[in-house]
C-alpha cells in the first residue's frame, strides 16, 4: 500500500485542522493504521491508531483519527492546537493485530505533512 498525507500548514493556536492520508495499491481497512508526529531533534512519536474494523477513535482529549473505507482515506482531526504540536506528521499502515507506538513495526508510511502552529 502506498500512503498520500496532506492537510498541513500554518495555524494558530486554538485552531483546529484536519489531516487526510489518502492510500492506494491496498485497502485501508486490512491494516492498522496510525499517525505519528515527529517535532525537530526528536523521536518520532505516535499520536492515534485505529483498528481495522474501528471507525472513529479520540486520542490524547484533542485528537481524533477516522477511517474512511469508501474512500480509502484515514483521517486526524486536530483541535485546540498548542505550538507544541508544531510537527511533522505522518500516516503508517501496519500489518500487525496490536497498534504498536514503535514506527518499525509500519510497513507502510506517507511522506510527512508539517503543521506549524503559532503562538
Amino acid at each position: 500500500v502506498q500512503l498520500q498525507a496532506s492537510g498541513g500548514g500554518l495555524v494558530q493556536a486554538g485552531d483546529s485542522l484536519r489531516l487526510s492520508c489518502a492510500a492506494s495499491g491496498g485497502t485501508i481497512n486490512n491494516y492498522i493504521m496510525a499517525w505519528f508526529r515527529q517535532a525537530p531533534g526528536k523521536e518520532r512519536d505516535i499520536i492515534a491508531g485505529i483498528a481495522r474494523s474501528v471507525q472513529k477513535v479520540s486520542a490524547q482529549g484533542r485528537f481524533i483519527i477516522s477511517r474512511d473505507n469508501a474512500k480509502n482515506t484515514v483521517y486526524l482531526q486536530m483541535n485546540s492546537l498548542k505550538p507544541e504540536d508544531t510537527a511533522v506528521y505522518y500516516c503508517a499502515a501496519g500489518e500487525g493485530e496490536w497498534i504498536a507506538s514503535t514506527p518499525d513495526l509500519y510497513a507502510a508510511w506517507g511522506q510527512g505533512t508539517l503543521v506549524t502552529v503559532s503562538s
